[in-house]
């Protein structure tokens, strides 16, 4: 290959570049021709959800007048897991306000403590976890003989922090504990719920599947709340009706963007994209912000799929420079097959941030800065990769790796979308990679690798973190994933006390929970994003299947 000063390059089509093979979107053109309900049938929904909003909204003032702080945090609780609390956000925070004054906690049950917790600590407020001190046996272990307290038990535990000794005591007993009940005969519900909550605590769970599948289980209980249920059905049917008109609108814009540009080499993802980013702002006033932040992501994703999987270096370094002229002369300078994405990319782009700006965004100008930013960390991996270089130590990886994961990418365009709820110091301290913001990069790109480990060995790619963890410790995969896992349960712990330190808005720091629990989600089992198909059964439910 070679280059000039002067004139374009002569590189290889991507044709001739190793790749991956890539799947192509399931979804096809779906979203363009799926009709949830008639507009009809949406109005009557919308007449019924607004009837059930006010007698929901009696049965919790009716509840938090009452003296029983049990019934108080169990319906917050059964509100926020079926999916309606952000219509009463209000109400809950001067409860959950109240619930914080009461010093004493309120009783000398482990259940109600564990669930008062859990609830607190989740919305950031400092509370001690001393609290369960009270509760040890004569071995210093704490649990219980119920298995719904011990599940609310370990999923308090699991809102804990560096150095909280007591809590960490508590999940490892209790997490050997709900592994002996599974094996005895426990009601088919119960057993599936100690069987979901060792996969995924409750409170690492995206809250859009969880209400879904809550919702199932609500219904199922003897004790539940119809008014609570129906609204709950409701609102869900309505968003996912909403959800399909962003996906009609996205899938539309998409297939123009495809029509005027190469992307024989990446991903076609954009329902899965959707959802990803759906699971990070899923409130239906947001839905601006839900289009815009994907379209970007989308840009991201090409870019990963561009420098991983199918650029050579040298078309790399000039794609690198030319993103960041930003300037559509540099066209001239890229090979034939990348011209048109360059293009289009900052065409779109700047589309978004003129848009922004017509809405007084203050922030609109750092969208291209994001854009980027981005491209440059992968292109730093591409060089990374050439190099053959293996890292001494796995900290010395995330040094280097967390930025690709582009959980801080995400987490700024995200902001700068909700608009006037975002201040320019939050914006700037996301750039900084706070803790929260590194946690988040660490739970996605360690898991991303412990899932991708395997299949990537099959073609040339920069060393992941398992095979840096079994250079530095002469361990076996499995075990190198052990080690890696502790390192992600301790991100989890710089999540959770970036939350108490509250150095932004929660409406803020919820958002980058949100994408955690994202990363958490997709990584879970196999690269859910790579491998979409086994997204299956979870976007039935998200888009298609009415409750």
């Amino acid at each position: 290959m070679t280059s000039t000063a002067s004139g374009p390059v002569t590189l290889a089509s991507p044709s001739q570049v190793p790749r991956r093979p890539y799947t192509p979107s399931p979804w096809g053109d779906f979203f363009l021709h799926h009709i949830p309900c008639t507009p009809s049938q949406l109005v009557t929904m919308k007449e019924r959800a607004l009837i059930k909003q006010e007698e929901v909204r009696e049965i919790i003032l009716e509840t938090f007048s009452s003296s029983i702080l049990v019934q108080k945090m169990e319906l917050i609780d059964i509100l926020q897991r079926i999916g309606v609390d952000y219509h009463y956000k209000k109400d809950i925070n001067e409860l959950l306000c109240s619930i914080y004054d009461d010093k004493d906690g309120g009783s000398d049950s482990l259940y109600i403590t564990s669930l008062r917790f859990y609830l607190l600590r989740k919305h950031g407020y400092k509370v001690s976890s001393d609290v369960f001190e009270k509760f040890r046996d004569e071995q210093g272990n704490i649990s219980s003989d119920d298995v719904n307290c011990m599940l609310m038990l370990y999923d308090a535990a699991h809102l804990r922090a560096h150095g909280e000794e007591i809590l960490d005591n508590i999940i490892s007993f209790n997490k050997n504990r709900l592994q002996s009940v599974m094996r005895i005969d426990l009601e088919s519900a119960l057993a599936e719920e100690v069987r979901f909550t060792l996969e995924t605590t409750r409170f690492r769970r995206v809250e859009r599947v969880e209400a879904r599948r809550f919702i199932s289980l609500y219904e199922k209980n003897a004790t539940r709340n119809k008014a609570i249920l129906e609204f709950a059905k409701l609102d869900y049917n309505i968003l996912q009706v909403l959800y399909c008109e962003e996906l009609k609108e996205l899938t539309i814009w998409w297939k123009d963007f495809q029509s005027r540009t190469d992307l024989g080499f990446a991903r076609d993802r954009l329902v899965e994209m959707h959802f990803w980013m759906m699971a990070v702002v899923y409130e239906p006033y947001y839905s601006y912000s839900r289009i815009m932040l994907t379209k970007l992501i989308l840009f991201v994703s090409l870019f990963d799929d561009l420098y991983d999987n199918c650029s050579t270096t040298e078309e790399s370094n000039i794609f690198t420079t030319a993103m960041e002229r930003w300037d559509e002369k540099a066209t001239e300078q890229l090979p034939t097959y990348l011209r048109d994405l360059y293009k289009n990319i900052l065409g779109a782009t700047d589309e978004i941030v003129e848009e922004l700006k017509h809405q007084n965004n203050k922030h609109a100008e750092l969208v291209r800065k994001l854009v980027i930013d981005i491209a440059k960390c992968y292109h730093a991996e591409v060089k990374w990769r050439d190099e053959h270089y293996v890292p001494t130590n796995v900290d010395e990886h995330l040094q280097i790796s967390v930025c690709s994961s582009a959980c801080m990418h995400v987490t700024n365009l995200a902001f700068i979308l909700l608009g006037d709820v975002t201040t320019k110091e939050a914006v700037e301290w996301v750039f900084t990679y706070p803790k929260i913001v590194r946690g988040v990069c660490i739970v996605g790109r360690i898991g991303n690798d412990i899932v991708s480990h395997e299949r990537e060995q099959a073609s040339e790619h920069v060393v992941s973190t398992v095979q840096t963890c079994i250079k530095q410790y002469g361990v076996t995969v499995d075990e190198a994933n052990d080690k890696l896992r502790v390192i992600i349960e301790e991100a989890w712990m710089d999540i959770v006390q970036e939350c108490l330190d509250q150095k932004h808005p929660m409406a803020l720091l919820e958002k980058v929970v949100d994408l955690g629990r994202t990363m958490d989600f997709m990584y879970k089992r196999e690269d859910a994003y790579t491998l979409s198909f086994s997204l299956k059964d979870t976007m039935d439910l998200t888009y298609v299947k009415f409750v």
